[in-house]
């Protein structure tokens, strides 16, 4: 909006109000001096606790198992000489990540972890008062493992009593 004040001219002003923008500037100003002094605090000396290490009685420990098949020439992962999964290979799962085991050992092996969990817990009626401590299945598969590998897995920790299991995967770049 232009005003124009005395006689004649037919031309606008254009004179930019700066009040606004100082106002702004000093208010950022201000803030600024309260802030940076906050923020630049040094600590002189910080001493981290050293705690020793021990399994927690309260948290549940969720079962982690990895999918994999064998290659082509039958060597599985971590062998000398292994190509990389492959669809027509042996199926290979590793409880907790590091352990092969058979399906057989998997179904007892996480029917007894489940036991243990259940037993420290104060039994079934305890904890199903608290749904979380039951502890969950974590499944990451290869990319190139068959449907068959991981559904018997699936099915084998399920027996075993393990009400959910999920898959952990890793993320995809989406540019490249």
């Amino acid at each position: 909006m232009a005003i124009s004040t005395g006689g004649g001219g037919s031309t606008p002003m254009s004179d930019i109000n700066t009040t606004p923008l100082v106002d702004v500037m000093l208010v950022l100003l201000i803030i600024f001096l309260i802030a940076v002094p906050v923020a630049i605090q040094t600590i002189e000396r910080l001493e981290i606790p050293v705690m020793e290490s021990v399994e927690s009685k309260d948290k549940v420990e969720n079962l982690l198992l990895t999918v994999s098949t064998t290659d082509q020439s039958g060597r599985s992962a971590g062998e000398p000489g292994f190509e990389g999964a492959a669809r027509e290979g042996e199926c290979r799962v590793y409880f907790n990540n590091i352990t092969p085991v058979s399906s057989e050992e998997l179904y007892d092996q996480a029917f007894e972890r489940l036991d243990a969990i259940v037993t420290r817990a104060g039994g079934p009626e305890a904890i199903m008062e608290d749904p979380e401590l039951i502890p969950q299945v974590h499944i990451r598969g290869d990319v190139n493992a068959p449907w068959r590998c991981v559904a018997g897995t699936i099915y084998n920790v399920q027996a075993a009593g393990y009400p959910t299991v999920g898959f952990i995967s890793n993320p995809v770049d989406p540019n490249g």
